[in-house]
């Protein structure tokens, strides 16, 4: 009883929340009935609701809990992170949006492996490029896992375990009930309250540190005073490849590339960006300085993962009691947000890319598959989630380096250019591929992350390799005009 009187707040908001979600996953399995309403709701949705499903999407507990603890450890230049995420996703709805929603439905493609294998005319493409959204999905979802875990354990003083299976079962029902119609109708809801979350928590954050401009005081502090170097904890380098990798998602992860599917025309694209750019702006902005605000608040032997900094200022009473309830509920939204994208790419990719069992927009069937795959997938990853591979934010940086290396060079070559054909896509994802992961093996890692040679390897392969060959006639349209422009 002692445990339920000082939880029950939480408790009530977060059972008000699963409610709600619960009704999305009802009308969304009643808008979802065929493939290209589940995967990419009819390609019909405004511009303010994915433009806040964009950043609330990308802010996941990878901004509550890993981007905002991690300034503890990086120091001043880790808040360059923002800088190279409004550039990203400013350069992803001005010109990556509009192209690629008239290109994937010009080729009638769901995924982006789909569209790759038909851009390029080589089932080989589309294969590969579906292992690798599976594979990153994984290492993704894990780390948001541990985020949601780490959170609630502390602050509901929950086994971190029971937490893991608890977010499952939500989240699958939602998910796979109402397929995209559910994942956007959620985020918005999400991404209100991170913005209102990130607000509170960054508030109430500085007031404990001594004000907004107690951040100067950070270098006093000890074990702090190299902090605010160029190279606090890192060669600058290698912290531009971690802030590169972890932002160029907003260009070229599937999760956040398939609201652009989605959007109704042109219009709702420039809507969109607006609203991801303003949200990722406040929300990130205020999150990314919080581990340095929390050297002035927690002594310095008591961190020993800067995944904890955030779950354990929740748990030092800095906010009202109904306050802390509520950014408990921002950031359990914020890995919500986060999972049900990832999960429902992942399965229709797997479902439609992989597997390849059936085609056809109108195929009840696969929505049933993929359905049951988003039901395998996301228990697949609570049981990597139990004892995961590494930090959240490592986590993340990695599937987002694998991104970059494999898909950036491929995505804009076959978007802007017309050339280009199976055999070039194939090479350039296959020698990214190479290079990021024995990039570590030798001496450059000191002073160079692996994102930056792996993406120089893979555009070059695509360049060279695209002079001499051409586009398959036919897999080139221009925006608006459903001609080949092969």
């Amino acid at each position: 009883m002692d445990w339920l009187g000082e939880h029950w707040r939480v408790l009530l908001l977060l059972f008000a929340y699963g409610g709600v979600l619960l009704v999305n996953g009802r009308v969304g399995r009643a808008r979802s009935a065929n493939v290209t309403e589940y995967y990419v709701g009819g390609r019909n949705f405004g511009g303010l609701a994915l433009g806040i499903s964009f950043y609330a999407t990308y802010a996941s507990t990878n901004s509550f809990i890993g981007n905002s603890g991690k300034s503890w450890a990086y120091g001043l230049p880790w808040l360059l992170n923002l800088a190279f995420m409004l550039l990203f996703c400013a350069v992803s709805w001005w010109w990556v949006a509009p192209r690629l929603r008239a290109a994937t439905e010009g080729l009638g493609a769901l995924t982006l492996p789909e569209w790759f294998g038909r851009r390029f005319g080589d089932d080989r493409v589309r294969r590969a490029a579906a292992v690798i959204v599976v594979f990153a999905s994984l290492l993704y979802m894990t780390a948001v896992f541990k985020g949601v875990g780490n959170l609630l354990g502390v602050f509901l003083d929950l086994p971190y375990g029971a937490v893991i299976v608890l977010v499952l079962l939500v989240v699958v029902f939602y998910t796979a009930a109402g397929g995209f119609h559910s994942v956007v109708r959620t985020d918005v809801l999400q991404g209100l309250l991170l913005a209102v979350g990130s607000v509170v928590l960054f508030t109430g954050v500085t007031r404990a540190a001594g004000g907004v401009g107690a951040i100067l005081e950070v270098p006093s502090t000890p074990g702090a005073e190299h902090l605010f170097d160029l190279n606090a904890a890192m060669p600058f380098p290698v912290l531009l490849g971690i802030l590169f990798a972890g932002s160029v998602k907003l260009m070229v992860e599937p999760r956040q590339l398939s609201r652009f599917f989605a959007l109704r025309d042109e219009g709702a694209a420039r809507t969109g960006l607006a609203v991801a750019v303003l949200g990722v702006l406040l929300v990130l902005g205020l999150l990314l300085p919080i581990g340095l605000y929390a050297r002035l608040i927690l002594p310095a032997e008591q961190i020993t993962d800067t995944d904890l900094i955030v779950p354990t200022l929740l748990a030092m009473n800095l906010f009202p009691a109904w306050v802390a309830a509520m950014l408990v509920l921002a950031m359990v939204a914020a890995a919500m947000s986060s999972l049900d994208s990832v999960l429902l790419v992942a399965a229709s990719t797997l479902d439609r890319d992989v597997l390849g069992l059936r085609d056809g927009a109108g195929d009840a069937g696969a929505v049933q598959r993929t359905r049951w795959l988003v039901i395998g997938l996301c228990a697949l990853t609570a049981v990597l989630a139990w004892r995961p591979p590494g930090g959240i934010v490592e986590l993340t940086i990695w599937s987002g380096s694998l991104y970059a290396s494999c898909f950036l060079p491929v995505l804009l070559g076959g978007l802007f250019t017309g050339r280009g054909d199976g055999l070039t896509a194939f090479a350039a994802m296959l020698v990214g591929l190479v290079v990021l992961l024995s990039w570590p093996f030798t001496p450059g890692d000191a002073v160079l992350h692996e994102v930056f040679p792996a993406l120089t390897a893979s555009a070059l392969t695509f360049f060279v390799l695209g002079l001499r060959r051409r586009a398959p006639i036919g897999s080139v349209r221009a925006p608006g005009d459903g001609a080949s422009a092969a």
